[in-house]
C-alpha cells in the first residue's frame, strides 16, 4: 500500500516535530526534593554495651547517616539524649557515640535535619552602631557633638 507523496511528507513532518519538541526540552521537570523540616525516624536503639559509651541502633530501612552527624534519641518517658553517628555499619545495626543525656534499649533514633547555612536562625539582636568623626581640635565642638547624640538617642529610645 503506497501512500501519496503529500501525506507520506506530511506524515514525516508530523513525526520530525513530535521528535524535536523532546530535544528541546520542553517536557517536564521533575521537581528538586527539598531537605526535610522534621527530624527523620532512621531506626531504634537495639543494644547497650556496660559502659554505656555508645549504642548499637538497627536501623529502618537503609542507613543514609554520614559519619559525624548528630542523631537524637527519644523514650516514651520524655528521655533524650545526642549520638554521634561513628560510621561503623555492619548489616542493619550501626554504632553511634553516646554525648549526653539518658536512654534505653527500643527508644527511637532521630536525624534532625539539616541546618541551612544560608539564612541565620536569629535575627540580628544587634544594631549597627555609626561612629561620629574623631573630636576637632575645638572641644566645645566635640561636647556639642556628643549632646546632640546624647539626645538624638534618647529621643529613639521613647519611639521604640
Amino acid at each position: 500500500m503506497h501512500l501519496p507523496m503529500k501525506s507520506s511528507a506530511l506524515l514525516g513532518l508530523a513525526c520530525l516535530a513530535l521528535t524535536s519538541c523532546s530535544w528541546l526540552g520542553l517536557k517536564k521537570k521533575s521537581p528538586i526534593p527539598q531537605a526535610p523540616s522534621a527530624p527523620t525516624l532512621v531506626g531504634r536503639i537495639a543494644s547497650i554495651p556496660a559502659d554505656h559509651r555508645f549504642v548499637l541502633i538497627q536501623s529502618y530501612g537503609k542507613w543514609n547517616v554520614t559519619t559525624g552527624d548528630i542523631l537524637i534519641s527519644r523514650g516514651p518517658d520524655a528521655r533524650t539524649a545526642n549520638l554521634l553517628a561513628t560510621g561503623e555499619v555492619l548489616g542493619q545495626f550501626a554504632a553511634a557515640d553516646v554525648q549526653s543525656g539518658t536512654f534505653e534499649v527500643g527508644d527511637a533514633v532521630l536525624l534532625p535535619p539539616p541546618v541551612s547555612k544560608k539564612s541565620p536562625t536569629h535575627p540580628p539582636k544587634y544594631q549597627k552602631i555609626h561612629h561620629l568623626p574623631k573630636p576637632s581640635k575645638n572641644p566645645d565642638l566635640w561636647k556639642s557633638l556628643k549632646i546632640n547624640e546624647m539626645k538624638a538617642f534618647w529621643e529613639n529610645i521613647g519611639k521604640n
